[in-house]
């Protein structure tokens, strides 16, 4: 089948291996010193290993490769390391508990946030700082909403879970308004990678200079 892969230009690949530590697939390895695309059907295609790349070695093509197969990759990591894909390990987490009267306002002002649904031309993107964050954020840090929410038109979204283009997406919003800046909240797992990635080719596609920020969030709600 002809789909989206990762492709490696090894003459720019300086053997750092980032893109390997978060390949959380296990599609791409070390081999003599430069990163290899091992298999095809471990690649999901979403990018995780784009941004750690600090050559630019790693790109995306369209050409005929194998399906990808979850159930591979799962079998695979599961062998590797006994715990399957890092993002999806579970753990507990201790809390301290709130008193239950206390209220906390909500600080999102527009609707909907979902990247896939909201329209590009929604007119309260105009002179916005924007905030892109991945699903999971809010839930692991707990004071998301003034920390991140306030102050900033908000869109969520999960590059593992959504069969979408978001940088196709973005890439509308940025061109059709003026973006004050742009905060990327993701976490710590390697999947969030893809958000990063989609937000860093949309800026690229608009040929806007916005001012771009990166915030990691941890499992247990630290910033990284």
């Amino acid at each position: 089948m002809i789909r989206k892969i990762v492709q490696i230009d090894k003459d720019k690949c300086n053997g750092c291996g980032a893109c390997a530590e978060a390949c959380h697939e296990g599609a791409i390895g070390m081999v003599d010193g430069k990163a290899q695309l091992l298999r095809d059907d471990y690649c999901d295609g979403l990018g995780d290993c784009l941004p750690a790349c600090p050559t630019g070695a790693i790109t995306f093509v369209e050409r005929e490769a194998a399906e990808y197969d979850r159930a591979a990759v799962l079998k695979n990591m599961t062998k590797k390391s006994g715990n399957g894909c890092p993002g999806s390990q579970a753990k507990r987490i201790a809390k301290s508990d709130m008193p239950a009267d206390v209220h906390v306002p909500s600080r999102l002002s527009q609707w909907p946030v979902q990247i896939k649904l909201v329209p590009a031309a929604a007119p309260y993107f105009d002179g916005a700082d924007l905030l892109i964050a991945a699903d999971c954020t809010a839930y692991a840090y707990g004071n998301f909403h003034e920390d991140f929410i306030r102050g900033r038109k908000t869109l969520v979204g999960c590059p593992k879970l959504d069969s979408v283009n978001y940088a196709e997406k973005l890439s509308q919003i940025f061109s059709t308004h003026d973006i004050k800046s742009i905060t990327v909240a993701r976490m710590e797992v390697p999947c969030c990678g893809g958000l990063e990635y989609a937000v860093k080719m949309a800026l690229q596609a608009c040929g806007k200079d916005i001012p771009c920020n990166v915030v990691t969030i941890s499992t247990d709600g630290q910033i990284l």
